[in-house]
């Protein structure tokens, strides 16, 4: 699967959102300033041949929806940076962002939670 640009990741985080999307819909979602309508659907298209998108044809108009997820997604992009950057290792990622002081204690108790609600679950 080819990675996606910055624009494309855009129009995906918004047909993520909706589930299905007019191309008009989407263009209608991003932030200004928008790009042309055309651009809008010329990177749909390229999101369609890279194999993120499908589509249903309403006649002269189609309704495009995701083949990946988005946690998917995430776990492609992640995976390689946190390789890169981290040792591969989770724990380098949340001692970085405390270190940081970008995640306070609230968001790790939160973590700690969720880990030991999952370790019950199995």
């Amino acid at each position: 699967m080819k990675k996606l640009t910055t624009k494309e990741e855009a129009i995906m985080q918004i047909i993520w959102q909706m589930e299905k999307a007019f191309a008009k819909e989407v263009w209608e979602a991003l932030e200004a300033p928008r790009p042309h309508i055309n651009t809008v659907s010329t990177v749909i298209r390229k999101l369609v041949d890279k194999g993120y998108l499908a589509y249903e044809d309403f006649g002269s108009t189609y309704r495009y929806y995701p083949l990946i997820t988005k946690e998917d997604y995430t776990r492609k992009v992640l995976g390689p940076k946190l390789a890169h950057f981290f040792d591969d290792s989770y724990k380098n990622v949340v001692a970085f962002f405390a270190k940081e002081e970008q995640i306070s204690e609230d968001d790790l108790r939160e973590i700690i939670d969720m880990i030991e609600k999952k370790k019950g679950k199995q």
